[in-house]
């Protein structure tokens, strides 16, 4: 038999085999559908009857939520909802007109009377409630046969449910088993054929795909050694050859971006890493300074191609600062005012080129809309800082994305940090001032103190103490009121605040009695400020209630070390040259002599 009739025979053959086979794969695709159509028809009933039971549940709380607190706000939303609800021969249509059998939508029509009954009951509660009888709508709502109802309307749902499910589930199995059986034909029908086709594909077809093989072979071991360098044959004809070797550059791209994905997880965890790290020190920095060291720090490792700078909120300015910067930025300004920047007006992140066109921020100092972000640091709904960033002009729109989560994340953090760091300052601060007068209290003299008397020894320099008391100030007090005598604190607190703003530390011991104390003051020095203090104490003018109080004098107890002892002592070297003063008039500064300091 001649090669040619050999050849004629066996396409004869296999395009009767693939008819065959298609037929069958068509008519298990027709049962498939089936089993799709049953699927499709469960989940449509379960569509229709979803809300149901919601409805009677959301009508109940509804009605319980106003019987309760009364608010009609519940009865208006009861009434809407009462008002949506269909009909019961309505509602079981829709689901009649979908394909549910007498048995279904009997045991379903059931459930919608048990439902039909509880808004009886609701109304009934809702009409007492109005009338005021609050203990009987509470007694219709909360009672334990209006909630036996509520369970045979959802016993009955279940019950609807139920049927449609062992009815679906046969429907399914069916189906499936006629699927299974017409897919084995057609396996069998492809296994013939394809045995028939490599045959004729051996004998005519050997050079046309041997070649074209071997050179896919060779590229589909190099990928599976993961060496995506190697590029698959670009085959011209449109047969399996060619899909193999499209499957093949398909299979290559994915695994670049496999490879991709893989580097920019490994990047991911590294910026999560930093990120956390970052927060750790974040949270331990005991100052703004150590705050500015660890961002300085971090964040060119977490965005090494945005420069940027820290602005930091120095409320005496009204102005945001520059605490640091990374990276060398070009543009924005060291110092701004807050309503120059647009992210500190909206309380958001504010990116001038994007998607969407915008408004560039003042403190920009340059003209045309640069690619920058900023993004506020906010505490308590107030603006505490500003993280400014320029963005990379070369990167890509998805880097570009991805950093942004990481600038968003850094802000979060280093925002709360700060917050943290300011309320420590806070209460720092309302530990260690006098809330009257401003001034540090007894608790930060201490402080103070040991440390001034501990320098000045161990360095031999002069330190001076001056007690000061303002004379009959409880007369004051029983004259003009305690308001009056707040007052005048608070006027000599300010005095010696300002006559002190840059040599020297006043504190406030409590009640009537203040304390400077002077490091590097000689005593000519010291006594020299103590005189100048009693002039301005004279010279002072207090108004309280529109009238004018009388003058402030004051005694002075003045101690220097070494003139007068240990360094230690002169506080109770001071103190006893102050009770002197007040012995002999008041108003007036006597020095230590050395029996005060014995």
């Amino acid at each position: 038999m001649r090669l040619s009739t050999i050849t004629n025979w066996a396409y004869g053959a296999t395009v009767a085999l693939t008819l065959v086979s298609g037929a069958t794969m068509l008519r298990a695709s027709s049962v498939e559908e089936q089993e799709r159509a049953a699927v499709s028809q469960r989940a449509t009933f379960d569509k229709l009857t979803a809300t149901l039971e919601e409805d009677v549940y959301r009508l109940s709380e509804q009605a319980r939520g106003f019987v309760v607190t009364g608010n009609p706000s519940h009865l208006i939303a009861y009434r809407r909802e009462r008002a949506g609800l269909r009909s019961v021969e309505e509602r079981i249509g829709y689901l009649k007109d979908a394909g549910a059998n007498h048995a279904e939508l009997q045991a379903l029509r059931q459930g919608i009377h048990w439902a039909d009954a509880l808004i009886e009951e609701q109304e009934a509660a809702l009409k007492a409630a109005q009338k005021g009888d609050a203990q009987s709508a509470r007694a219709i709502l909360f009672g334990d046969e209006y909630g036996r109802e509520m369970d045979r309307v959802a016993a009955q749902i279940d019950r609807f449910q139920y049927m449609l499910d062992q009815r679906t589930d046969q429907a399914v199995a069916r189906a499936t088993e006629s699927a299974r059986l017409w897919r084995t034909m057609s396996e069998i029908m492809l296994g013939v054929t394809a045995l028939l086709f490599l045959c004729v594909l051996y004998f005519i077809l050997k050079q046309r795909i041997l070649r074209p093989v071997v050179r896919l072979s060779d590229v589909v071991t190099r990928l599976a050694a993961q060496d995506y360098d190697a590029v698959p044959p670009d085959m011209a004809h449109v047969d399996e050859i060619g899909d193999m070797a499209q499957a093949i550059r398909i299979f290559r791209e994915n695994g670049l971006e496999r490879q991709r994905l893989e580097r920019e997880r490994d990047v991911d965890h590294r910026m999560r890493d930093l990120l956390s790290r970052l927060t750790q020190r974040l949270q331990g920095c005991d100052d703004t300074a150590d705050l500015v060291g660890v961002v300085r720090r971090f964040v060119p490792e977490i965005t090494p191609d945005f420069p940027g700078r820290l602005y930091i909120y120095d409320a005496r300015r009204n102005a945001m600062a520059q605490a640091c910067q990374w990276l060398d930025p070009a543009h924005s300004l060291t110092e701004f005012g807050p309503s120059a920047c647009w992210a500190l007006r909206r309380g958001q992140t504010h990116r001038p080129i994007g998607e969407m066109v915008d408004i560039p921020c003042e403190h920009l100092g340059a003209r045309g809309t640069l690619q920058t972000i900023c993004i506020p640091l906010t505490a308590q709904g107030e603006s505490i800082g500003l993280l400014y960033f320029e963005e990379p002009t070369s990167a890509s729109q998805a880097h570009l994305e991805r950093s942004g989560t990481y600038l968003e994340m850094l802000a979060e953090n280093i925002g709360l940090a700060l917050s943290n760091l300011r309320l420590r300052d806070v209460l720092r601060d309302m530990a260690m001032v006098d809330p009257l007068t401003g001034l540090p209290n007894r608790r930060q003299f201490d402080m103070l103190f040991t440390r001034l008397a501990q320098e000045a020894e161990r360095n031999a320099t002069p330190l001076s103490c001056l007690m000061i008391d303002i004379d009959h100030f409880k007369r004051f007090n029983d004259n003009h009121g305690h308001d009056a005598g707040d007052a005048i604190l608070r006027a000599v607190g300010g005095l010696l605040n300002e006559s002190l703003r840059e040599d020297g530390h006043a504190f406030r011991l409590g009640g009537e009695e203040f304390v400077v104390l002077m490091p590097g003051f000689s005593l000519d020095q010291a006594i020299a400020r103590a005189a100048q203090i009693r002039q301005q104490l004279q010279s002072l003018r207090v108004q309280h209630d529109g009238n004018l109080l009388g003058p402030v004098t004051a005694s002075f107890g003045l101690s220097a070390f070494p003139d007068h002892g240990r360094a230690d002592r002169l506080i109770q070297t001071a103190d006893a040259a102050l009770l002197r003063a007040k012995a002999e008039g008041r108003d007036r500064v006597l020095v230590a002599v050395v029996r005060d300091a014995a």
